[in-house]
């Protein structure tokens, strides 16, 4: 009974080594080609060298075609034919290529459909990828992704400098696992994840990366998948801190009125949790102190004492640190870093607070952001108090909130409309560029379209513009009207 037991583990590495040994060969063979740029001539050469058998040509992908004014002629039997060959050879397996120009080297997106794409398939496109300059998108639709090669593929990625756009549809994972393509070191700027059988336990995860380590991701499409109100009460909590994602798509899901209240409660003016506010005060005491870029730990045993958020804002009113003395010989040594590198140029003043880094005592400190790209930190926000509570005036930075073909009653409408209202209410952001919501897409949702609630959202959304977006014909499709 022991050695039938441990078969199952000795299987599972020799298979895990196979795999991993054909990612090796696939490697070894793309060392010795130098990839020149053309996707056409680079993938099945690779291909061939690594031994892969059964690869699809690739093409380039047909423009769309729209419906001409004038009526049209009665189509020929081989125009007939050449019709139905067109719109069933979308589901075979196809690499197609979308270029910007004519010119062949100019490949801005690639479309994967049909085909298993495993580690050594994978280890080819980590060489032909990277070699095309104006690569800006990539598209996998049913290609068998597993778990295991989603860091390979977030590796693959980051090696491709202009790509921003990522689109895995079709491809359900057995583990969560989709959160590890929004890390920090991620360039995502639009992420689909449409029909992957997304639950509540992926959802956690992705709402974990919307709040701590994602700072680039502009659009996220989780439609067709099920999260239910649990799921949706993961991603509200991704988004309290979250001034990066201005579209959100969340249609044809299981979210009903307790979900689209957790989303409400965002928009609008929400307290801090206890973390949360300990976090602000170790934020406005590193401000204050002219140290807003050391670490958590290098401020830790500067903050061991509670400070209120008001005596924190202010240097003067400090109390002084348990050991006098250190503070003096901890500046010396910075002093003498700064003369060995006299070609830096020194740090704003208004970033440092004051001469040598001193935060004055006739300065308030700025809660506002030095002069760089990186935005404020949204617990430094403008905050009030309120019954002993640090309220924020809630995520403006969403533009674009899709919800269509969910449970969402007349309950969660009134929260939203009640969130639309207090961002109206207050006609300018107290943060620059933060506009609130402009786009809230409610339709085949169990509220009836004479609903006054829903015609009051109608009236409030009206006059503005809703939120570009050219993300494809997935867009178009989760619309219902």
């Amino acid at each position: 009974m022991r050695r039938r037991g441990e078969r199952v583990p000795r299987e599972k590495a020799v298979v895990e080594e196979e795999m991993k040994s054909a990612g090796r060969k696939a490697e070894q063979a793309a060392e010795q080609y130098q990839c020149t740029g053309l996707l056409e001539q680079d993938f099945p050469e690779l291909c061939a060298r690594a031994g892969i058998a059964g690869v699809p040509k690739v093409t380039l992908r047909p423009a769309p075609s729209f419906p001409a004014d004038e009526e049209p002629a009665e189509p020929t039997l081989t125009e007939v034919l050449a019709r139905i060959e067109r719109k069933y050879s979308y589901f075979q397996p196809c690499i197609q290529v979308e270029r910007e120009r004519e010119d062949p080297p100019s490949v801005r997106a690639v479309f994967l459909r049909g085909w298993k794409v495993e580690e050594d398939v994978l280890g080819v496109l980590s060489q032909c990828l990277p070699a095309l300059a104006g690569l800006q998108a990539v598209h996998f639709w049913k290609v068998g992704l597993t778990e295991r090669l989603l860091p390979a593929l977030a590796a693959l990625l980051a090696r491709c400098p202009c790509l921003r756009t990522l689109s895995l549809e079709g491809n359900p994972l057995p583990e969560p696992a989709f959160h590890t393509l929004m890390g920090s070191e991620s360039a995502l700027a639009h992420l689909s994840l449409r029909n992957n059988s997304i639950g509540d336990a992926d959802a956690r995860l992705i709402g974990q990366s919307l709040s701590s380590s994602n700072r680039s991701l502009v659009s996220l499409v989780l439609s067709f998948n099920r999260i239910s109100d649990l799921g949706a009460g993961y991603i509200a909590q991704g988004l309290r801190l979250n001034r990066s994602l201005l579209s959100l798509s969340l249609a044809n899901n299981d979210i009903g009125d307790a979900g689209a209240v957790r989303l409400a409660e965002v928009l609008g003016p929400f307290a801090l949790m206890h973390a949360e506010v300990v976090e602000r005060r170790r934020l406005l005491l590193a401000e204050a102190l002219g140290q807003s870029r050391t670490t958590p730990k290098e401020t830790e045993g500067q903050s061991e004492r509670p400070y209120s958020l008001h005596s924190s804002t202010a240097p003067d009113k400090l109390p002084p640190a348990k050991h006098g003395k250190t503070p003096a010989k901890k500046k010396e040594p910075l002093r003498k870093e700064e003369a060995r590198q006299p070609k830096k140029p020194p740090e704003p003043r208004a970033a440092r607070g004051g001469r040598d880094g001193k935060p004055s005592g006739q300065e308030k400190p700025s809660l506002e952001a030095p002069d760089s790209a990186e935005p404020p930190h949204p617990l430094l926000e403008e905050a009030r108090q309120h019954q002993g509570s640090v309220v924020l005036p809630g995520n403006r930075a969403l533009l674009n909130l899709n919800l269509t073909h969910n449970r969402i009653t007349e309950r969660g409408l009134g929260a939203f409309l009640a969130a639309l209202e207090g961002q109206q209410r207050e006609k300018k952001p107290k943060v620059p560029g933060q506009q609130g919501l402009l786009c809230l897409s409610l339709e085949k949702n169990h509220v009836p379209p004479t609903s006054p609630a829903f015609v009051r959202l109608q009236e409030l959304l009206l006059p503005q513009d809703p939120l570009p977006k050219a993300q494809g014909p997935e867009e178009r499709q989760e619309s219902g009207a």
